[in-house]
């Protein structure tokens, strides 16, 4: 299991509570998490495309199903824990996460 960036990867998923995200394909013009490769890491946004639930963390995806499991929470709009998703349809995409980035760069730039 390694941990894989790609550019240009979302989709969306209608996936509610805790579980894992059952991803529905990807947005026109993005490519699906499949470019991260069964049982690898990534970092990813999960953001409801009405209302303020999101969530940031480190999941691993499977392509059997086509799941993203929601191994590591970051941050989100629970206060850093797992969100308890509501109905509607969600994007879900690689990012990564400023606060990687503020620690790689030592605190800050400048």
């Amino acid at each position: 299991m390694a941990l894989v960036l790609k550019d240009r990867v979302q989709e969306t998923t209608t996936t509610t509570g805790t579980s894992d995200f059952i991803l529905g394909g990807a947005v026109v013009s993005y490519q699906t998490f499949s470019a991260i490769g069964n049982g690898n890491t990534t970092f990813y946004c999960i953001a409801g495309q009405t209302g303020s639930e999101w969530e940031v963390g480190i999941g691993t995806y499977t392509s059997a199903g086509t799941t993203l499991a929601r191994t590591t929470v970051i941050a989100s709009s629970n206060s850093g824990s797992l969100v308890n998703f509501s109905a509607g349809t969600k994007d879900v995409f690689v990012t990564y996460p400023a606060e990687y980035t503020a620690n790689a760069l030592g605190g800050g730039i400048g």
